[in-house]
């Protein structure tokens, strides 16, 4: 498969979209300006609204309100903070995160700037409870459960692994990590990461130019993409069967063209509604 352009956007770091049903718009965060964007089916794009921070992903509440997950924790419109995250050190930013299938906030933390080796942490985050999950981590990245929501799979970008663990989703616990595939560093680091219907996970390959379908643990599909840092795959229509995939351009030529743009590829498998937070959010 080939991907094409949805949007030329030209975002430094492009981040953690997600589809929101309610205005029928991938919303998607440009990292480092601390911006949030909504894009339509159509390519049409808007600034929904900029924070004063880095912002690493956003979570939609049970009524479709956007969240931004920051250096401090989750930050509705109005700026009031609902869920709060520990600041282990000043340097540290959010990066990508989710709803859980009970509505908790599960995301990760990193350095600004070049990443320092285990000085983040996986974080499961509500509105009265901040429980890290994993320690020593250095590029928090994608994230995805299975339909049970008993199987939690993610990625520290270094290990060059999508690891698993046993998770309760009643007491948001993840144990028993264990490797679950090992991605070849010729191809690209693992980045984003979404799950189909099928059980199939889409791994975005960042300096890959490519995002990869992984099923029962063998490499299935491949999506070619026009850019070279591919940041993040979500799905996204009425009927979740497309794929929008973010790019970044950070630290590229500004006259390369693709690099930073959204795109978009008809996949066949369709996706599950992305997760909701709990009530506690709004």
């Amino acid at each position: 498969m080939r991907a094409e352009r949805l949007a030329s956007v030209g975002a430094v770091l492009a981040e953690g979209p997600v589809w929101r049903a309610e205005s029928e718009e991938i919303v998607w965060v440009d990292i480092p300006n601390g911006e949030i964007f909504a894009t339509g089916l159509a390519g049409t794009t808007r600034l929904v609204r900029q924070h004063a921070m880095p912002v690493g992903a956003v979570a939609l509440g049970p009524g479709g309100e956007i969240l931004a997950s920051t250096p401090i924790g989750l930050v509705d419109e109005a700026g009031q903070v609902r869920a709060e995250l520990p600041v282990e050190a000043p340097d540290l930013r959010a990066n990508d995160g989710k709803p859980d299938p009970a509505g908790r906030f599960v995301g990760g933390t990193m350095t600004v700037g070049v990443p320092r080796p285990g000085a983040g942490s996986l974080w499961s985050l509500a509105s009265d409870n901040a429980t890290r999950l994993v320690a020593d981590v250095t590029i928090a990245n994608g994230l995805a459960w299975d339909a049970s929501g008993e199987t939690l799979y993610w990625i520290d970008t270094p290990t060059g692994c999508i690891d698993q663990f046993d998770y309760d989703r009643d007491t948001g616990s993840a144990v028993n990590r264990r490797p679950w595939v090992a991605i070849d560093r010729s191809v690209g680091s693992p980045d984003g990461m979404c799950i189909d219907a099928e059980g199939g996970l889409w791994v975005a390959l960042w300096g890959g130019s490519a995002v990869h379908r992984y099923l029962e643990g063998r490499l299935d599909v491949v999506v070619e993409v026009p850019a070279s840092q591919v940041t993040c795959p979500t799905f996204a229509g009425p009927e979740l069967d497309r794929l929008v995939i973010t790019t970044a351009s950070i630290g590229l030529d500004p006259r390369l063209e693709g690099a930073g743009d959204l795109y978009v590829v008809e996949t066949g498998p369709i996706g599950v509604p992305p997760g909701r937070l709990g009530s506690w959010a709004v």
